[in-house]
């Protein structure tokens, strides 16, 4: 095995093995004399195939330029060079994988979300061919065992195991014994299951990245070592709107040239990201991360699976006849607090004690390790980032200039994927498949604050293995940064928040609660009945028969500006909509990539002749300004400004809205159609009403300057206490569209969906000049749609007080075959049934026709391995009309979902 190590290394050309890595303390340790042994047994010089270029001068221009030798860097440069792009250079500060590449676990696991999944499976099945074909990364495919001690844990792994059969992946619930003949050292007792994946595997983390590097520097990537990057140099342009694009790489050895640069430095890519102008965002932290060896056994046999004790944040495997340890624990530890030292593996140790949770929860599993002799225990850190998701793509600063970081504690299971994706990007210019859970841009400023990061890295890295009940599993940690003005009232009157963008908003406003009561806390999480579905019940009542008051201060606001009309030829080739309206229209439309697929979803206000106010998602604050900047030229002479700190929002609902609102303003409030004027309510002035309201209900939103919020905030309860007015969070603005069929941003529309697939094919206006994506929607018009997206009720076999509900993600099926998934969901209370939209497909993938829909079909969706019936439909419910005017109250009828209070 130390012979195989040296092997491997020997490719890279570098000199020495990181001291962390297998064998590397035993290597560098040699006498020079045996070390020389080793060296030319293995012909360690560096000599490799001919077609390697060698770094006999420092490069003065490259085409593309990577900043980080780690698995992730050299999986980049072996996809460009692969794929015909070899004029890539690789740059480290080191060595090849002397980062943290080589300490990881080594797991290749593929039972995940699908966005992920999709990557490990390819970094698996890649991997594996790399082994296939001679090289030795010792990989095993194994499989695991994921286990329940709970039966909430059995549940999540059982929803995990519905929606995942059908993209193929192998996978099965086992019982206790099933899981004691898969692996006879565990204790399971103590078990209600767990789940069995014959397709996850280990390999060995640092052949992996150095097989990477041999196999890109034989396809014609030069890679140049000890060379420390000093600053990134864009053309940047002063008071410029343009984004400024890469133009060179200073270094410590010279000056690079280069179109695209990629910072795939592992802990240093958020330091690396200042070196340049503009400052580049990367929210990444390192977090302390540990792993326990064993001594060689015979019992760490060959094949053993892997075991992910997930109520226990433990996971063990074998490798190499060694058990090896490790986990994701509650309260990490944050490293390098104050900045990553030069030496900074002498300045990692071993936590024991902060370890002995993992590790007694491994001996009480496997229990045979009590009687092992451990060898000292890994500090081996690695990044995290905020919300636990990869950071990956181009950043909204630098054109041109990409990052793949944050692999939140394991380089390897996302190496093959994400390299190739970035590759792929930086060679097509874009990406077919959905990036939206990896994208750089999702997040602003504060994410990237060191204090913030610190303090996130200790929550985060717990959960990984802990139970997210959806909706319902907001971040405890760096909380309560950004918030509206009406915060601490809403604070008073019952909200529980939660978080996005790093904005407070009122999630649903506890009934029980009272003035002199402590701070409202979401109640204990569930996949049955939410506990606090009473509360949304009443906010939803308030919304369909009186008036109810939402805090959407979090949405982006973005003010569009040119010197002449410009701005409307701007705006009209982004849109798909006709948005050259009078001044006061308000429009409602997306904005299409290429693909037709959406890029924004937005309302548009015409202030003048040459300005716009948009509202968008709260989570597009930075991918929609830099959507708006890739299309601004030098001569466009338009301007766009994010002012979304400088306005609150509400939104006033319900068919008392108008005449609540009449006693505290002067002014005439029946708009016809989408209008927008400006008026003073009570002693606030330069509020903009808009006749239009995102839940389906009548009502207004109000866009209010942030200084008079608090007070016309208060204006309202006080006026609207005779009304029935009420508090509303955002579940139950989720169940008023999701019960009416509106589609939402991330859930049902993103870069992958068109308007005609959404049921929005009447917002998209082909008698238009050209916009962005227009030939794109006019041929899918011609030629037919593979997707629609449907509105499903399940039938009265689902009984919502005892049956498990479903969250998003549940497979369709269509006559017993898979069409589908499930996106948003939530009680219709109107309609008394649990409503769920999802995208069905044509199971022999041709085009999906009313019909298919309709006619001859019989919908059921998989709950948790339960097939449950439902009823789809292309059109919204037929729903009592709720009139600004007057409305008869209406009362569901009640299974014993809530009770009316």
């Amino acid at each position: 095995m130390l012979r195989q190590y040296v092997a491997a290394f020997a490719a890279t050309g570098s000199r020495i093995l990181p001291e962390h890595s297998p064998w590397g303390s035993v290597i560098n340790s040699l006498h020079p004399a045996k070390f020389c042994v080793f060296k030319n047994e293995f012909k360690f010089s560096a000599k490799l195939s001919t077609s390697a270029r060698s770094p006999t001068t420092f490069p003065s221009q490259s085409q593309v330029v990577i900043c980080g030798a780690g698995i992730v860097g050299n999986s980049i440069a072996y996809h460009l060079t692969r794929d015909g792009w070899t004029d890539v250079v690789v740059l480290d500060q080191n060595v090849v994988g002397s980062g943290t590449s080589h300490t990881g676990s080594g797991v290749l696991g593929v039972f995940k979300p699908s966005a992920e999944r999709q990557f490990v499976t390819y970094s698996v099945s890649l991997i594996k061919r790399f082994q296939d074909e001679g090289h030795d990364l010792g990989f095993q495919q194994c499989g695991s065992l994921n286990l329940a001690q709970t039966r909430e844990r059995a549940i999540a792994l059982k929803r995990r195991v519905a929606y995942t059969k059908p993209s193929g992946l192998e996978c099965e619930w086992l019982d206790r014994h099933e899981i004691k003949r898969r692996h006879p050292h565990l204790y399971t007792v103590d078990l209600e299951g767990g789940v069995w994946v014959p397709g996850d595997a280990v390999a060995d983390p640092y052949s992996a990245c150095v097989t990477f590097a041999s196999l890109a520097r034989r396809q014609g990537a030069l890679y140049v070592e000890n060379c420390t990057v000093e600053g990134i140099v864009t053309d940047e342009v002063p008071h410029s709107q343009v984004i400024p694009r890469v133009t060179h790489v200073v270094t410590s050895l010279g000056t690079i040239h280069c179109e695209y640069f990629v910072n795939t430095a592992g802990m240093w890519a958020r330091s690396l990201g200042e070196k340049s102008s503009p400052k580049v965002r990367i929210p990444v932290h390192p977090a302390e991360h540990f792993y326990l060896h064993t001594e060689p056994v015979v019992e760490a046999q060959y094949g053993l699976p892997i075991i992910r004790d997930y109520d226990s944040s433990t996971f063990c495997l074998t490798r190499n006849q060694q058990f090896v340890v490790g986990g994701f624990e509650r309260h990490a530890k944050p490293a390098f607090e104050n900045g990553i030292p030069q030496n900074w593996r002498k300045s990692l140790i071993g936590d024991d004690e902060h370890f002995r949770p993992i590790r007694e929860a491994a001996e009480h599993r496997v229990p045979m390790l009590k009687d092992i002799q451990y060898q000292p225990l890994v500090n081996a850190p690695d990044n995290f980032t905020p919300d636990g998701k990869w950071i990956l793509g181009e950043t909204p600063e630098i054109d041109n200039y990409f990052v793949a970081v944050g692999m939140n504690g394991n380089s390897l299971q996302g190496s093959g994927g994400a390299g190739q994706a970035i590759a792929e990007w930086i060679m097509y210019g874009s990406l077919v498949t959905e990036m939206l859970p990896f994208d750089v841009r999702r997040f602003i400023d504060l994410h990237n604050n060191r204090r913030y990061l610190k303090e996130r890295t200790k929550e985060v890295v717990g959960r990984h293995y802990e139970i997210l009940y959806p909706g319902q599993c907001e971040y405890r940690l760096a909380r309560k940064l950004r918030c509206s003005p009406m915060y601490s009232e809403q604070e008073a009157q019952g909200a529980v928040f939660g978080t996005r963008m790093g904005f407070e908003r009122p999630l649903y406003f506890d009934i029980t609660h009272t003035r002199t009561d402590s701070s409202a806390q979401m109640r204990e999480g569930s996949f049955k009945k939410p506990s606090f579905l009473d509360c949304i019940h009443e906010e939803y009542q308030a919304c369909r028969e009186g008036v109810g008051i939402i805090d959407l201060s979090s949405f982006t606001k973005i003010k569009i500006t040119s010197a002449g009309n410009q701005v409307v030829e701007y705006m009209q080739k982004l849109c798909s909509n006709d948005v050259n309206m009078p001044v006061g229209g308000v429009v409602h439309s997306g904005m299409q990539n290429e693909r037709g697929g959406y890029e924004n979803d937005c309302l548009l206000i015409r202030r003048t002749d040459n300005s716009y106010l948009m509202l968008a998602p709260t989570s597009q604050q930075t991918r929609v300004m830099d959507w708006l900047r890739r299309h601004i030229t030098a001569e466009a002479c338009v301007s766009v400004t994010d002012v979304s700190s400088m306005y609150s929002v509400l939104g006033v609902v319900g068919p008392k809205s108008r005449e609540m609102l009449s006693l505290m303003c002067s002014a005439n409030l029946v708009l016809y159609g989408h209008m927008a004027k400006d008026i003073n309510i009570a002693y606030a002035s330069g509020v903009t009403v808009l006749s239009f309201i995102h839940m389906g209900e009548p009502g207004y939103t109000l866009i209010i300057p942030a200084e008079y919020t608090l007070h016309v905030y208060n204006q309202l309860m006080k006026i609207g206490h005779d009304y029935g007015i009420r508090n509303v969070g955002m579940m139950t603005m989720r169940a008023l569209r999701v019960e009416k069929f509106i589609p939402f941003w991330a859930e049902e529309l993103d870069s992958t969906t068109t308007p005609y697939e959404v049921g929005r094919g009447y917002k998209v206006k082909l008698n238009k000049e050209y916009f962005v994506g227009k030939f794109a929607l006019m041929r899918q018009l011609s030629q037919g749609l593979k997707k629609r997206l449907v509105h499903l009720t399940l039938d009265d076999s689902f009984d919502p007080d005892e049956d498990i509900w479903p969250w998003g993600g549940e497979p369709i099926y269509r006559n017993n075959l898979y069409v589908g998934n499930t996106t948003s969901t939530a009680f219709g209370f109107t309609l008394n049934k649990m409503v769920c939209l999802g995208f069905v497909r044509h199971h022999d993938q041709q085009n999906v026709t009313p019909e298919y829909i309709l006619q001859d079909a019989n919908f059921e969706i998989d709950i948790a391995g339960r097939k449950v019936a439902a009823h789809a439909s292309l059109q919204p419910p037929k729903m009592p009309v709720v009139k600004m005017d007057g409305f008869a109250s209406y009362r569901p009828k009640s299974r014993g979902i809530v009770t009316h209070k």
